[in-house]
């Protein structure tokens, strides 16, 4: 996912096709020197058995060896909090936040629009309503200080860039990427709460990850020790499924059938008395969890809600394995594409991050903060950077490993058809048929593709577009 920067601000045509490629790559105009292989559903070398996890790990030798163990991840983590400038420590931020503070977050991903945006219905956004977006933020009733407060996501919520559920479009009839969408948080995510809107119904939080808007329902107030308390220990549910529910149960909605993503952690109440029901159900076929909730008041608490055992969950994080890599990231194909988390999904950036969350991996949240991380094990290109040098990097990538495009990643597969493929979450696709005929495919949604005919202009591939490889392993073990 691009940068708040590229997303708002003027494009030039360089930007435009750099923010296209998450978005659907640009339309491919010169065919290939050689005439391309056979395709499958329109997209070349597929076949049907490569749309399931089992053919990838039976090529590999060593499928279940440990990337990185328990101990070897927390390094890992730890050197991403230190490293990373995207990542945001909470517990850093002053107890008392100075107005500069809190304006500094809020114009990092507030900036008012300067091109023409579109409604759903295809109408332009007018001025005044753009106005009275950008008066909700309330600046002025920002006080020389403020308290810090902090507060647990109660259920998933959108990440904005200014506190309106309007949603805003580049051109009319493409309702698909909404420029006020930023991402989404999940249920027990922490976060700070900075500002309040002028409407007083969203807040400015900043979370791990990212700071930007939210609805308040969404996040119930609480203490320090309530907030960074929940969860420090065990036992766990570690979500493994793409998404997994809660119970339903009328007894107390704000649990019920609650939707809880991929690496989302949850303490377990391992001493619910065994006959004792959980809001009106017994609880042998679900495991009894602890989730927030938020009061009418909008303070944090905390109740019991059941996960039935037909959720696919983990007692803790999964082993970090490239067969696990694979099946995880099997368990979103096909999920619509969704910019910004939207559609209650995800996007390209979204979908490698959950998947690496479900091992216990910390990643940033856009792929122009992932691709650069000094925290993980880089290698970068640049325009001197030919084609030998970059197909000898794409030959020797390993399952798993992260590749950047500008404004787009994906994720390495493995070898199939002599060619190497890749499974990324993307709205489009531009490559040649077996003719030379240039193909464009709306994929959006996680898709399985072959990464050499990928192309990413009328005369430039994925490959010569690649700015980054990232590999998920400690910088010691090289």
């Amino acid at each position: 996912m691009p940068s708040p920067s590229q997303r708002l601000a003027p494009l030039s045509r360089a930007l435009i096709l750099a923010a296209a490629l998450c978005a659907g790559p640009v339309f491919a105009l010169s065919p290939p020197a050689s005439p391309a292989p056979a395709s499958y559903a329109g997209i070349i070398g597929l076949e049907d058995g490569l749309l399931a996890p089992q053919p990838w790990i039976a090529k590999l030798p060593n499928a279940n060896t440990l990337i990185l163990d328990r101990a070897a991840i927390q390094a890992q983590n730890t050197r991403m909090r230190q490293l990373d400038g995207s990542i945001i420590d909470l517990r850093a931020l002053p107890a008392l936040l100075p107005q500069v503070l809190v304006r500094e977050h809020i114009a990092g991903i507030s900036k008012a629009p300067t091109r023409t945006l579109y409604d759903v219905q295809g109408k332009q956004v007018s001025a005044a309503q753009l106005q009275a977006v950008t008066a909700n933020l309330g600046l002025d009733a920002i006080p020389a200080t403020r308290p810090i407060q902090y507060g647990l996501v109660v259920h998933r919520a959108a990440l904005r860039a200014f506190p309106t559920e309007l949603r805003v479009f580049s051109s009319q009839g493409d309702t698909d990427i909404d420029r006020f969408q930023e991402s989404a948080l999940f249920p027990g995510d922490a976060v700070a709460v900075l500002h309040e809107s002028a409407d007083g119904k969203w807040v400015f939080v900043a979370s791990e990850r990212y700071a930007a808007w939210m609805e308040k329902r969404f996040v119930g107030v609480g203490s320090a020790e309530q907030v960074f308390g929940y969860g420090a220990t065990g036992p766990y549910r570690v979500i493994t499924a793409g998404k997994a529910f809660t119970a339903h149960t009328p007894e107390e909605p704000r649990v019920s059938d609650l939707q809880l993503e991929m690496g989302v952690r949850v303490p377990v109440l391992a001493d619910w008395p065994v006959m004792d029901p959980v809001n009106g159900q017994q609880a042998h076929a679900g495991h009894v969890i602890q989730l927030p909730v938020r009061n009418d008041d909008g303070s944090l608490a905390l109740v019991p809600a059941l996960l039935p055992r037909s959720q696919e969950s983990s007692s803790d994080y999964l082993p970090l394995t490239q067969a696990n890599l694979i099946t995880q990231a099997f368990k979103f194909l096909g999920e619509r594409y969704g910019w910004g988390h939207s559609y209650d999904t995800r996007d390209c950036s979204g979908f490698v991050s959950e998947i690496y969350r479900s091992f216990g991996v910390l990643l940033p949240r856009n792929t122009s903060a992932q691709a650069i991380s000094p925290a993980l094990d880089r290698l970068p290109f640049t325009d001197k950077d030919g084609k030998a040098t970059r197909n000898e990097a794409i030959a020797k990538l390993q399952v798993g490993d992260l590749i950047y495009i500008p404004g787009h990643v994906m994720m390495m597969l493995g070898e199939a058809n002599g060619m190497t493929w890749v499974i990324h979450d993307t709205s489009g696709g531009s490559w040649f048929d077996g003719s030379g005929k240039p193909v464009h495919a709306s994929l959006n949604g996680v898709s399985v593709t072959p990464l050499q005919p990928m192309m990413a202009s009328d005369t430039a591939s994925y490959i010569d577009r690649m700015t980054n490889i990232q590999r998920i392993r400690l910088q010691d073990t090289k």
